[in-house]
């Protein structure tokens, strides 16, 4: 729990933004046991491991993050553009696990 000491606390709850629940999100959690987060455009790396840490009381093994650009739709007339997303592959350590359904409240 050393990270998390580093990081002030508010901001460690305002990093991680929502849990992704997709196909893709849980091939990966069952094949190499990461969860993935959106988290904050600004967030860091050992930001989104102390989080993680600190919330979820989880030992973290890495954080891997991708950008991905927000594409342009149109609605209509206009055209809108959609918010660009950091997402963030956590991975846990063997023997570690994470359970989002009720605990994360």
């Amino acid at each position: 729990m050393s990270t998390a000491a580093k990081f002030e606390e508010g901001r460690l709850m305002q990093v991680l933004v929502a849990p992704i629940v997709s196909e893709k999100a849980t091939m990966v959690a069952e094949k190499s046991n990461a969860v993935t987060f959106k988290v904050l455009q600004d967030a860091t790396k050992p930001e989104i491991k102390a989080a993680v840490e600190l919330m979820f009381k989880v030992e973290v093994k890495g954080v891997s993050v991708v950008n991905t650009k927000g594409k342009t739709k149109r609605y209509g007339k206009s055209v809108g553009r959609r918010d660009n997303v950091r997402k963030a592959y956590v991975t846990l350590k063997p023997g570690q696990e994470l359970n989002l359904s009720g605990e994360a409240a």
